[in-house]
Parts: structure tokens; C-alpha cells; sequence
């Protein structure tokens, strides 16, 4: 295949829980949130039985500036993230780092709009030495320590890589939407991988970056006179021709709700729902938010042909915490 094809395409990592990793999703994510910082951990391992284990682990922060504690008037957001993705005993794989910035601008009262632009560099590497060749069959099995003949030839390179998105959110912000009775709608737009890297491999191949379209929208409400609350959530991905449908519902039960004026009470709740990727699988979920920590936890399970391979889909965690109490790298504005 080396040999044949001078340029190939390539799709992007993926996680289920995108109501979590929302500066995967769209960099006018960033700073986009009720409270003042936000820091977040997540992982996904693929595959684990099939002899060939994807795994994707993000590190991603962000903040607000000159944000008031009411929510009102404009502000900037600022976002960093860490993204390695490998796969197979070679560990091939991709290392991302990424800066975002975000403009905030409210239009009317619980009409909010942002835009965001996300500029960093990747990394592409593998070991061949890990690897394991027909050529060392030594005529009763495999022996490792047989030359496979094949040079160790895999290119490391960094390329750049830019991505800019904008959304809509109307509705109030997480601290209060218990009891302001309003849902809380999201709708936006992302285009990665706007400069096309070009990644460049072994023997003078290379394969171009296809850019990404991302459409994400979210409903969120807590029914009225109860203590139960739905979120709903829809995240739609075109890389070429690759196309990728994720819809999510869970059904939120409230320990207890956010304050309408203040904002300094903030809800609990445990959540309970389903993921379903189009033609592919479906993912239970469970979620728990309390004291500003968000946690998540779901598995894939395969439903498409890949299934034939293995059952086994995929694990996945995401750990969020969000600083409500006090600022610490501003002051904050009342």
C-alpha cells in the first residue's frame, strides 16, 4: 500500500461523551460555562480484545475573563488542551496540543453568542521495532529476537494545525437552571483542520488532513415542580467522506437545584441515559455532578459488522471540575 498509494486520507479520534469534552467539540466552547475556571480529564480504550487497543486521553482547561458572578455583559475565554491518541504495539499514534480563545457577547437577556478560534501544533510517531513479522517465523512459531528485515523507518513530525467554530445558547446557565423553570438550548457549528495539514510518513508518502465540519446541539431542562431534568444532546461530524452521528439522552434526577439569583447554590444530580452512534453502537451512561465535579462513565457496545471481530467496544471516563466559589487568576466583577 505504501508503495501504490502516494497520498491517503485520515479521520480524527472520537469519544462518546461529547456533552463532556466541549473543547473537542467546538473552541467557541471555551470560557462558555457558569463559574470562573474549568479543568477536565478523560480516556477511551477501544478494542481491548481484539489485539489491536485504540487509546484516546485528553487533558483539557479553560477560563473566563471579565466575566460578572450575575453572567451579564461580554466576556473572553481562554482554553488549553493535551490530546494523545495511539493505537497497535507499535503505539502509533497522534500527540495534540492546542490553544483556544473565545469571544462571549450577550444579545439579549438569555441570548448569548461566541466565537472561537483553536491554534496548535500535532505530532505524528510509531516504533517499529514493536512489531512482530511473518519473516521471524522460525519454522516451529514466532521468534522476536529473528531480524524481520524490515527497516525502522517511521517519519516523527509536528505539523500545525488551526480550527474555528461559533454557537448559540439560549437559556440560563447550569447554576440556576433548576429553578428559573427555563430550558437551557445550545446550537452550534466547528470547522477543524482548516489549513489542511499535510502529514508526512515513511518513503516519501504522505497523507493530507481532510478538514471537519462539526454541528452539536444540546436541550437541557429540570421539569417543572419536580426533581427530575433531561438533557439531550446531538453531535453530527462530516470529515470528508466520512460522516459520524452521535445522539445522547439522560434522564437527570436532582439532589438539589442552583439558586435563581445568586448563583452561589449550584445543583447536584445523578444521571442516567443512552449514547447511540449511528450504524455502529450504543453506549450507557451514567453521570454524576456534585460540588462542581462532573463525572462520567460509559461503554460502547459494538452493533455493526466490527462487532464479527469482537464484542468488546469501548470504555470511557471523563472527569470535569468547575471552580463556582472564587476566581483565581482575576478579580471578580459583581
Amino acid at each position: 500500500m505504501v508503495f501504490c498509494a502516494a497520498q491517503v486520507f485520515a479521520q480524527d479520534y472520537h469519544f462518546t461523551q461529547t456533552n463532556q469534552f466541549l473543547l473537542l467539540q467546538n473552541p467557541a466552547n471555551t470560557g462558555l460555562f457558569d463559574g470562573w475556571e474549568r479543568a477536565g480529564i478523560g480516556h477511551k480504550t477501544q478494542w481491548a480484545n481484539a489485539g489491536s487497543k485504540f487509546q484516546t486521553s485528553v487533558i483539557s482547561a479553560d477560563l473566563n475573563l471579565f466575566r460578572k458572578r450575575t453572567g451579564e455583559g461580554a466576556s473572553l475565554g481562554l482554553g488549553l488542551l493535551f490530546l494523545t491518541d495511539k493505537v497497535g504495539d507499535s503505539k502509533y499514534g497522534t500527540k495534540q496540543m492546542a490553544f483556544s480563545i473565545s469571544g462571549i457577547v450577550p444579545l439579549a437577556e438569555n441570548h448569548k453568542i461566541a466565537m472561537g478560534i483553536q491554534a496548535g501544533l500535532g505530532q505524528k510517531s510509531g516504533d517499529f521495532s514493536q512489531l512482530i513479522f511473518s519473516s521471524q517465523f522460525n519454522g516451529s512459531e514466532l521468534d522476536e529476537n529473528l531480524n524481520s528485515g524490515e527497516s525502522n523507518n517511521l517519519a516523527s513530525f509536528i505539523y500545525p494545525d488551526i480550527s474555528a467554530g461559533g454557537l448559540y445558547q439560549f437559556g440560563s446557565d447550569q447554576s440556576n437552571l433548576g429553578s428559573s423553570g427555563q430550558p437551557k438550548i445550545v446550537a452550534g457549528i466547528a470547522y477543524y483542520h482548516l489549513n489542511r495539514p499535510t502529514l508526512r510518513f515513511r518513503l516519501g508518502g504522505t497523507e493530507k488532513l481532510y478538514a471537519k465540519w462539526v454541528f452539536h446541539g444540546s436541550f437541557t431542562k429540570v421539569f417543572k415542580g419536580s426533581d427530575q431534568g433531561v438533557e439531550l444532546v446531538l453531535n453530527q461530524t462530516i470529515q470528508g467522506p466520512h460522516t459520524e452521528t452521535n445522539i445522547g439522552a439522560l434522564l437527570r434526577h436532582y439532589l438539589s437545584k442552583g439558586s435563581k439569583i445568586t448563583g452561589f447554590k449550584q445543583p447536584a444530580y445523578l444521571g442516567f441515559g443512552m449514547f447511540y452512534r449511528h450504524k455502529d453502537a450504543i453506549a450507557p451512561m451514567v453521570q454524576i455532578n456534585y460540588k462542581g465535579f462532573d463525572f462520567g462513565l460509559s461503554y460502547d457496545i459494538t452493533l455493526s459488522t466490527l462487532g464479527q471481530v469482537s464484542r468488546g467496544g469501548g470504555i470511557e471516563f471523563s472527569l470535569v471540575y468547575t471552580n463556582f466559589d472564587y476566581a483565581l487568576f482575576k478579580r471578580q466583577r459583581y
